[in-house]
């Protein structure tokens, strides 16, 4: 049962989440001159057999989708896993990295909004409060850019996907859990992947990866899939998805910090005012509530089941 009690204990595995896919925009870079399809349809793939076997010795409960499950699922798949990745590479191909980046960190406003509302509860004011200065802190993290007005549809694409991932989610966690949510979403996703690269881009394409290509690929099939997953779609069901969306400003710091450990060089004074920004909007929006806790409470009863980013 959540309680009001331990608000950090729940917020702390999201964190890790976006943490780890913050670190993945460096590991990613290694990939822009590889196939389109091919490597997310392995990394995917590679995703699911971990997660399969972790859950088995975990004890995790996997429950087979049914009725308009699927459709939830499959729009997880088709939207947070494969659009997504389509639109910001095809985005960065009309638009500087950071307009894309810029787009996807206004997650935060949307699923304060939207979110609670599939949550059939109120939009927090605390968290309509925090989610502007978080997004203003990331923007300030990614900087701004030059783009058109493909760059900018690709974005906006992005965007909405980066926030179905979570929101679709919401229906279908209380049965299946952050475990399962994950695996199938994953298998799913794998499949449309699989048919995609051997369409368009030939079973050889797999044989053309090189070894750094697969080491990437194995790092973001194991920590930004196989585990960032389940520790998102954990805090999202315990919090709800309208708090969990202030921790993708994670995402960004992580990114900063990486990139500064992995050579990119110091933090402008810019990054440094948004790195400020964007925690002070985590502070404001993730102080412990304690009667917007206990709604949580009421609103996400203990299941048999659990699973997920």
């Amino acid at each position: 049962m959540h309680t009001p009690s331990a608000p950090l204990a729940q917020l702390v595995p999201g964190m890790l989440g976006m943490a780890l896919v913050g670190s993945s925009v460096t590991v990613s870079r290694t990939l822009v001159d590889a196939p389109l399809f091919t490597p997310q349809a392995v990394r995917y793939a590679i995703a699911t057999v971990i997660l399969l076997v972790v859950a088995r010795l975990a004890g995790a409960r996997l429950v087979w989708p049914r009725g308009r499950e699927w459709l939830w699922l499959a729009g997880i798949a088709v939207t947070g896993l494969l659009l997504f990745n389509v639109a910001v590479v095809r985005g960065v191909g009309h638009a500087e990295p950071a307009v894309v980046a810029v787009a996807v960190a206004c997650v935060p406003v949307v699923l304060a909004v939207v979110g609670p509302a599939l949550e059939r509860r109120r939009p927090s004011r605390q968290l309509l409060l925090a989610a502007p200065v978080v997004v203003t802190g990331a923007v300030l993290v990614e900087g701004t850019g030059r783009t058109d007005a493909v760059g900018v549809a690709w974005a906006a694409l992005a965007l909405a996907c980066e926030a179905a991932f979570t929101l679709l989610a919401v229906p279908v966690l209380r049965r299946h859990s952050p475990w399962g949510v994950s695996v199938h979403a994953m298998w799913m996703a794998a499949a449309l992947l699989a048919v995609l690269a051997a369409t368009s881009e030939g079973p050889s394409a797999v044989r053309e990866l090189t070894g750094t290509e697969w080491a990437a690929i194995g790092y973001l099939a194991l920590m930004v899939t196989a585990v960032a997953f389940v520790l998102w779609y954990s805090t999202v069901r315990s919090v709800g998805s309208g708090r969990a969306g202030l921790l993708t400003g994670i995402a960004p710091l992580a990114a900063a910090a990486v990139g500064s450990i992995s050579g990119s060089g110091t933090p402008s004074p810019s990054v440094w005012l948004g790195i400020t920004v964007l925690i002070l909007g985590l502070v404001l929006g993730l102080r412990p509530h304690h009667v917007r806790a206990a709604q949580v409470v009421r609103a996400d009863p203990p299941t048999s089941a659990r699973s997920r980013l």
